[in-house]
C-alpha cells in the first residue's frame, strides 16, 4: 500500500499519460478496459496518440499466426520514440505474452520494453508498473495459471451506451487448433451475485455484452448460463443483454427458451460452425457432426423464427479434402447465416493440429477461401435486402464514420443501421424505417411516430 501510495504521488505529480493498443477479440478489448481502468487509479491519463504518451501499452492476441510478426513489428517501431524519450515506458501484456517462449523472446529481441507480462497478471499491474518506476527494474511477470477469481479489479469504460462483463475466463474444450486453452486456462466462471451486481452498477447503458470463451459452459455455483440470464432479466434493467461466444455443443434447449421468452434478450446468436464436415470437425476435436449442428440450427428457428445468426469458419484446415469443402459450401447455403467470419487455416505452434502434416496447399486455400468470402457475401446482402420496407428498433451507438450528419446503431439482431441524426441521439433507441439494405449495411429513415 505504500509503495501505491509514493507510486500515485509520483504519476500524479508528473502528469503521466497512457495510450493501449489492443489487438484480439471483444474479451482482449475488454481486459483493456480493466488495464486502463487499473491506470487511471494510479493517476494516469488517458492519451489519444503514442507519440504524447508516457507509458504505451500493447495488449496482445495469439489466435492468427500473423498476430506474432504484426506484434513485433509494432513494438520494434517504438524504438525511436524510447531514443527520443528515455522516460517512455512501454509494456507488452495478453494472450501472446502468456506464452512464455514468445515472452522471451520478445524481451530479448526488444530490451527497450520495460513491462512483460501474461493474462493472469493483469490484476498485479500496479506492482509490475511500482517496480518499474521506483525500483528501476525491467519486469518479466508471467504466471502460467490462476486458479482463482479476481474481483473488484477498477474498470475504465470508455463505450457507452455499451458495456461489456465477463461472466467466466478460460476454455476446457481443446479445440486441435485453438491455442486458447492454454493461454487463457481452464474455465473458471463466476458467481451469479458478483456478475448481477456489476451489471446494477452499469445504470445508464443500454446495452451489456456478456463475455467468455464458451458462454454455454458457464457454471457459477451450480448456476448455469439459461438460469444466469434469468435472473439477470429478473434482478436487473439494463434493456439489451447480448453474449458471445456460444459453443455449438454446449447450446441448450433450455437456452433457446430463456432466449425465445426473454424479450430483453437480444435475438442473436454467434454460432462458430468451423467446417461444415463432420470428418473435419471431429479431427477439429469440435464436439458434434454436422447433422447435430444443423438439428441445433433448426431447433433455434423453430422458437425463434426472426433470430439472426453469425458463425465462424475456418477454411484449408489440415486434411480438409475438396469434398470436406463441398459440405462447407452445402452447409453455408442451408443455414443462410446473416454474416461469417472467414478464415484460412493458420497454424498456431503448441496445438495438436500444428502436429499434423497433411496440409492443405496454400494455392488451393486461397482459391477456397475467395468462393466462401463471396458465398456468404451474396447470403448477407440478400438478407439485408428483406428488411427493406421493415421497420426496425435501433440503438444508436454513435456519429456514421460515413458522415457527422448521421449517425449509426444496431438492432437487437446486430444488424448495423446508418440513418439521419446528430450526437443528441446517441444511447437512444429510435424506431428506423429501412430504405435500402446493402452488404454490411442497412440504410433508413427515422419513422414519423417514435415511442
Amino acid at each position: 500500500m505504500e509503495n501505491e501510495r509514493h507510486l500515485t504521488e509520483y504519476v500524479k505529480s508528473n502528469g503521466l499519460k497512457y495510450h493501449i493498443i489492443t489487438y484480439g477479440c471483444q474479451m482482449n478489448e475488454h481486459e483493456s478496459e480493466k488495464i486502463a481502468g487499473i491506470l487511471e487509479t494510479l493517476g494516469f491519463e488517458a492519451c489519444a496518440t503514442k507519440e504524447n504518451a508516457d507509458f504505451i501499452l500493447f495488449n496482445t492476441c495469439c489466435v492468427r499466426e500473423n498476430a506474432e510478426h504484426k506484434t513485433f513489428g509494432n513494438v520494434g517501431a517504438l524504438r525511436k520514440l524510447k531514443d527520443e524519450n528515455k522516460g517512455l515506458m512501454i509494456a507488452v501484456c495478453g494472450c501472446m505474452m502468456q506464452q512464455e517462449e514468445v515472452a522471451q523472446k520478445l524481451s530479448m529481441t526488444f530490451p527497450f520494453v520495460d513491462i512483460i507480462f501474461g493474462t493472469h497478471n493483469i490484476h498485479t499491474l500496479a506492482n509490475l508498473i511500482g517496480e518499474c518506476i521506483l525500483e528501476k527494474k525491467r519486469v518479466l511477470a508471467i504466471q502460467d495459471q490462476d486458479t482463482l477469481l479476481h474481483e473488484n479489479v477498477p474498470v475504465a469504460r470508455h463505450t457507452w451506451p455499451l458495456a461489456s462483463v465477463n461472466i467466466m475466463y478460460g476454455c476446457n474444450n481443446f479445440c486441435t487448433y485453438c491455442i486458447v486453452p492454454y493461454v487463457r486456462g481452464r474455465e473458471k466462471s463466476r458467481s451469479a451475485q458478483e456478475i448481477i451486481q456489476e451489471i446494477q452498477g452499469l445504470e445508464g447503458y443500454q446495452e451489456i455484452m456478456l463475455l467468455g470463451q464458451n458462454v454455454n459452459s458457464y457454471h457459477g455455483e451450480g448456476m448455469d448460463f439459461a438460469a444466469l440470464l434469468e435472473e439477470i432479466c429478473a434482478q436487473t434493467s439494463v434493456p439489451r443483454i447480448r453474449f458471445m461466444t456460444s459453443h455449438p455443443k454446449d447450446l441448450s434447449d433450455a437456452l433457446i427458451d430463456v432466449i425465445a421468452d426473454q424479450p430483453r434478450i437480444c435475438r442473436h446468436i454467434h454460432l462458430p460452425v468451423q467446417s461444415g464436415s463432420t470428418a473435419i470437425l471431429t479431427a477439429m476435436n469440435r464436439g458434434y457432426t454436422r447433422e447435430q449442428y444443423l438439428s441445433l440450427v433448426n431447433r433455434i428457428r423453430e422458437r425463434m423464427p426472426d433470430i439472426a445468426l453469425t458463425t465462424d469458419v475456418i477454411v484449408g484446415f489440415p486434411g480438409e479434402t475438396d469434398a470436406d469443402f463441398e459440405d462447407t459450401i452445402s452447409l453455408m447455403e442451408k443455414v443462410r447465416y446473416d454474416s461469417a467470419f472467414t478464415f484460412v487455416y493458420s497454424k498456431r505452434e503448441g496445438t495438436k493440429a500444428a502436429e499434423m502434416n497433411n496440409e492443405v496447399a496454400e494455392s488451393v486455400r486461397k482459391e477456397r477461401i475467395m468462393r466462401l468470402v463471396a458465398l456468404q457475401n451474396a447470403i448477407t446482402e440478400e438478407k439485408n435486402k428483406e428488411y427493406e420496407g421493415k421497420t426496425v428498433r435501433v440503438l444508436v451507438e454513435g456519429l456514421s464514420t460515413r458522415d457527422n450528419n448521421h449517425v449509426c446503431g444496431r438492432t437487437d439482431s446486430s444488424k448495423m443501421v446508418n440513418f439521419a441524426g446528430n450526437k443528441d441521439m446517441i444511447g437512444k433507441c429510435y424506431d428506423v424505417d429501412i430504405v435500402q439494405g446493402k452488404k454490411t449495411t442497412l440504410f433508413g429513415r427515422m419513422t414519423q411516430k417514435q415511442g
